[in-house]
């Protein structure tokens, strides 16, 4: 992290003015007894912690970085970003080979990729899980996502130059769970941006974000993901284009963790790099036009994932869905689902991850809609695995709806 950017982080928990509002919202103190809490892990540990790394405390690794305290803080602390921070600077252990592995998400695409039929029914096994379980403690109670055979960015290269005959144009950060896992998700965002007159473009050798490295003690290797990104977005941006991601973890990731927790100059593409939900909505409002199926309806409730809500950019979602005849539309309550990216996959996490996504798979159940919409991955594989309702980005449900 750069000096000036922890300087600046060190200065913002003074603003603290000990409500204990972050500490009220916190979903993992609410289940987990081990863990101090946002306003003593954040604001008041970093004043022991500048005194002596001695006050270091290693329960800071169940912080799910969801960013509802600092949502919720009255006075802007970045709160979160306090606690990430500290754990790069002061904890000294090596990561796990299991967290490294969860984190090395396109290492493990690349190597699954081949022979992603296999894979995906062995990961489903019984035995598999239970031997998972007891070497790399990664609870055998989890569903793994399926991996795709092919993958996202050999799709969209074969209709490079169809795409470029569009007047307009967007680079798009698909990011590991569209290449790698689910590709249709990128496919249906191009349908989407065609109907608009919209051509999409591949980034340059993009990477992945690097938000489960910064998470499972990988700071190093984030930091190169990082730079890596803002260099290859630079070159989007000198072409002009604006970048859009289905994700809200990729975008949140971008914009405020490289800066905010790894010390990452990218204020020459911060502005550059959207939600796509956004640009869609903002392109409708200014006159353009979809048309949707006259025969088409849905129960659809919305899940605001956590990143999306401190950006703020749910809104967006909710309108786009809002839009579509036929669709009767549930915004569903604040709430975490507990997966967390890699953090619900951990054995010594699962039960807490579970119990903070209660609230919400109960209420889920008693809307029972057709479709739960949701703009994060990690959300999806959760809500899917413990309620049994099909999750959808809304940008598929739009893809899904439009007229042919």
């Amino acid at each position: 992290m750069k000096l000036q950017e922890y300087t600046q982080s060190r200065a913002n928990f003074e603003e603290c003015m000990k409500c204990t509002v972050c500490t009220a919202y916190c979903p993992v103190l609410q289940v987990n007894p081990l863990y101090p809490g946002p306003k003593q892990a954040g604001p008041d540990g970093e004043r022991l912690r500048l005194k002596d790394p001695y006050f270091f405390n290693y329960a800071l690794k169940y912080c799910l970085n969801c960013k509802r305290c600092e949502v919720a803080c009255p006075s802007g602390v970045h709160v979160a970003d306090l606690i990430q921070t500290a754990r790069i600077k002061y904890d000294k252990s090596n990561p796990k080979l299991r967290d490294r592995i969860l984190a090395s998400t396109d290492f493990m695409g690349k190597m699954v990729r081949p022979v992603a039929p296999i894979a995906n029914v062995a990961t489903g096994l019984g035995i598999t899980k239970t031997v998972l379980d007891a070497t790399l403690k990664i609870d055998h109670r989890r569903q793994f996502p399926a991996y795709s055979g092919r993958s996202f960015e050999g799709w969209l290269k074969r209709r490079a130059k169809e795409q470029a005959a569009f007047p307009e144009q967007v680079a798009y950060f698909h990011g590991c769970y569209v290449n790698y896992n689910y590709p249709q998700l990128g496919k249906d965002l191009v349908k989407v941006m065609n109907a608009l007159g919209i051509g999409v473009q591949l980034l340059d050798k993009e990477k992945c974000c690097g938000i489960a490295m910064i998470t499972n003690g990988m700071s190093k290797e984030a930091t190169k993901h990082a730079n890596h990104n803002v260099a290859v977005l630079q070159k989007a941006v000198d072409a002009g284009l604006k970048v859009v991601t289905t994700s809200s973890t990729c975008v949140f990731t971008i914009r405020d963790e490289y800066p905010g927790v790894l010390g990452v100059d990218n204020a020459a593409v911060h502005d550059a790099i959207f939600m796509a939900t956004r640009l869609i909505y903002e392109k409708l409002e200014k006159g353009a036009t979809l048309k949707f199926k006259a025969d088409y309806h849905k129960k659809i409730a919305y899940h605001t994932p956590c990143h999306m809500e401190k950006l703020g950019w749910g809104v967006f979602s909710e309108n786009l869905m809002r839009m579509i005849p036929g669709v009767e539309f549930t915004v569903l309550d604040s709430a975490c689902c507990g997966i967390a990216g890699t953090y619900g996959f951990k054995k010594e996490n699962y039960e807490a991850s579970q119990a903070i996504g209660a609230p919400l798979f109960a209420q889920i159940q008693s809307v029972n809609p057709d479709i739960v919409a949701c703009d994060c991955e990690t959300c999806k594989w959760q809500i899917e695995m413990s309620t049994g309702y099909k999750v959808m980005n809304p940008i598929s449900i739009l893809a899904e709806a439009l007229a042919d």
